[in-house]
This record gives C-alpha cells, structure tokens and sequence, in this order.
C-alpha cells in the first residue's frame, strides 16, 4: 500500500491478493485446505515458518485480503476477521483476560455484549463493573490494581452516547490495561479509534462494512501482539469467518465512504426534523448541538453516524404503534444497512438485559432506534410523519 493513500483509496484496492491470473476483483477462494509442494514445506507451514495457507479454518486469501484491508482502514498493525460480531468481542475479551483479572466496562451495551459481559465472563471467575461511557471519573474510581481491560461501544447502542476515547486510552495505559473501542456505529469512515489512543479497535462487520444485509461477520484490529493472542483463541475454537462472508465484506468496503456521507446526512435530517417533532419526547444524535456530547463528537468523528433514536411522546404502545405503521422502514434489527430500519430495542435488540440495566442505560419502553438508508430522505420523513400521526 502506498503510503500517500487516502481512505478512501484504501477502502477500493487496500490488502488486494490478486493471483497469477492477475484478475481485476478480488477472487473468492472457496476451498477448506491448501495442498503443499513437499513433506518439508507443510512442515514449515504449520509451525509458521513460511508464509501462505495451510486450512481456511486459520486462515484463506479472501479473508486475508479483507483483514490487510481493514487494519489499513483502522490504522492497525493487523486485523483478524471472526464469524460475527459477537464472535469479536468474546474472542478479544476471553483472550486477553482470565481468572482473577478485572474488566471496566461501559454499561450502555448492545443486548448480547450485555449477557458476555455480565453473565458470560464472570463464569471464569473475572470481575466486571460497568459504569457510564461518559462519566470520566467513575471510570477512574472504578479501576483496580487487577483491571486489564477497559472496554466500551462509542457511540453507544442505541442511545448514540459518545466516550472520550484518548482520554480512557490515557486512564487505560496509566494503570497498564488495554483499552478495546466497539467501533460498530461509525466503522473507519467516520472514527479511527486507534488513531485515538485505543489499543483495539472491533466492529460487526455485518453492518455498515457490508451495508446491504448480506454477510454475517466480525472484526479486530489492533498490534501484532494483541491480534495474535485474539488469533490463537479463534484458529482453535473455529470462530473464523468463512471466505465468502470475507469476500462480501470486502465488497461492502469498496462503496463504504460514499455510502456513510449520504447516510449521515440522512439521518442528520431527520434527526433535526424529529426534534422539533410535537409527538417526539427527545432525539439522540451525535450531530445535533442539543446531544451532550456534541462538541465531542465533532472532535473524534468525520461525521455524525446513521442511527438515530428517539423517544415517542408515550410508552411502549405508542412505540409500537410507530414500529407498525411504518410502511417504507423494515422491521428489523440490523442497522447500517443501505434500507433504513427501525426497532423497539426495549423488546427486541435488548429485551435480555435486566431492569435494573435497561434503566441504567436510558433504554425507555417509548425509545425507538433508526438506522438510516440511502433512500431519499423526504420519503423517510413522510414514512415516519404518517406512522406518528397515529398516535
């Protein structure tokens, strides 16, 4: 790669592995092994002493090129792609603590990292406490002499808070832990973590990387060192993408820039017009100058992101009066697809964490999150207009 590239040049040709047929497009390798010339040569393959590809289980030219491409992206030394999003975060956070550590985490969580985190990791005996992504002294009353990782979504999902990343970096190195950012909302197009401070920076690649619901997959950029530990857990327990998932995502890369600047100027539409909205209680959005974090935001992000939520003037019937009226947004949980989506993430994407967690984390029975599209915006505005005219 050269060095003078942008982004978003990165983004089109970064971590190409292009064969002796010299094709155009990245080549899918759709193949569980690799044969090898002599006895000797397997040998050393295996070991790691001569590169190139033994079983795609630990790795494969499709999903090389779309690490090389990400780490590029991210500003790492290397990433290591993993069979979903969640398989990221448990695969990073299980390798790089064990019995008798401590893990600082942030409680405004995605549903299924709210059960690793709090129900999962405590069953190997390491300690969790969770405070709030932006309250800086909490995270710095919280540490411990036996807190190796901090970690945390910013934004946060769904509520969009925003973390000051360089300064928990400095609070991480300052006590000898690693910091890991969930860099799912705004993927390297919009925030570079590492670039910040982070240690690590990982995604559900199943959202915006792709951005058209196809693949399910996960990421993790860091050092070499830290990916290697991650890499060992994951060759061993087979929670490795599959090439042609990889393939995909390498796809979604290559229109990810053009992508999130329509999407983010979508959803900063809508958010604004939904704040002045007479059936619209509060709007969470990074971009408008009412978010608390707003200034923040403007420092570590390129844009404002695609998810916007919102409270309805009401509960859950009203919520969900919206959620049915819709007729233009699907239905459903992903976000950063290029068709706008919406759901009620009290019942749905965190229906599993506790009261008591949802209450922490703001997540109301009359909270509703977009994820904003290409579409045009004033068919989404019109969407959403008719759906809270019913209640």
């Amino acid at each position: 790669m050269s060095k003078t590239w942008h982004p978003e040049t990165i983004a089109i040709r970064g971590g190409r592995q292009i064969s002796d047929f010299s094709e155009h497009s990245q080549a899918l390798y759709m193949t569980s092994s690799f044969t090898y010339p002599t006895a000797e040569d397997a040998s050393r393959l295996f070991v790691g002493e001569q590169a190139g590809y033994t079983y795609s289980r630990t790795s494969n030219p499709s999903i090389a090129a779309f690490e090389e491409r990400m780490a590029q992206l991210e500003g790492a030394e290397r990433g290591l792609a993993t069979a979903s999003g969640m398989a990221a975060i448990h695969a990073t956070l299980i390798s790089l603590l064990q019995n008798g550590d401590h893990l600082l985490s942030s409680h405004s969580l995605f549903g299924s990292t709210s059960s690793v985190v709090n129900n999962m990791l405590p069953r190997y005996g390491i300690e969790v406490t969770c405070v709030s992504p932006v309250d800086l002294a909490a995270w710095e009353a919280a540490i411990q002499p036996n807190t190796k990782v901090l970690f945390l979504e910013t934004p946060s999902n769904p509520l969009g808070e925003v973390a000051d990343i360089k300064a928990l970096a400095a609070l991480a190195h300052q006590h000898g832990a690693v910091l890991i950012v969930d860099n799912c909302f705004c993927t390297p197009a919009v925030q570079q973590p590492i670039k910040l401070g982070a240690d690590i920076s990982l995604a559900s690649a199943t959202k915006g990387i792709d951005g058209h619901g196809r693949a399910i997959g996960g990421i993790v950029c860091g050092s070499n060192a830290l990916i290697e530990q991650v890499w060992n857990h994951v060759k061993t327990a087979g929670e490795i993408i599959s090439p042609f998932n990889a393939w995909l995502l390498s796809s979604g890369l290559e229109t990810l820039f053009v992508r999130l600047e329509r999407e983010c100027a979508n959803a900063m539409a809508l958010a604004q017009w939904l704040e002045q909205h007479p059936k619209v209680e509060k709007v969470y959005y990074g971009g408008l100058e009412s978010h608390p974090q707003h200034e923040l935001a403007k420092q570590q992000q390129r844009m404002f992101g695609v998810v916007v939520a919102f409270e309805v003037k009401g509960a859950r019937k009203e919520a969900w009066h919206v959620v049915d009226s819709v007729q233009l947004f699907s239905r459903t949980g992903n976000l950063g697809d290029v068709k706008s989506t919406i759901t009620h993430p009290y019942t749905t994407t965190h229906c599993r964490v506790s009261e008591e967690g949802k209450a922490a984390a703001g997540i109301t029975e009359g909270l509703l999150r977009l994820s904003i599209g290409l579409e045009n915006v004033a068919d989404l505005q019109s969407d959403l207009e008719q759906a809270l005219a019913g209640i």
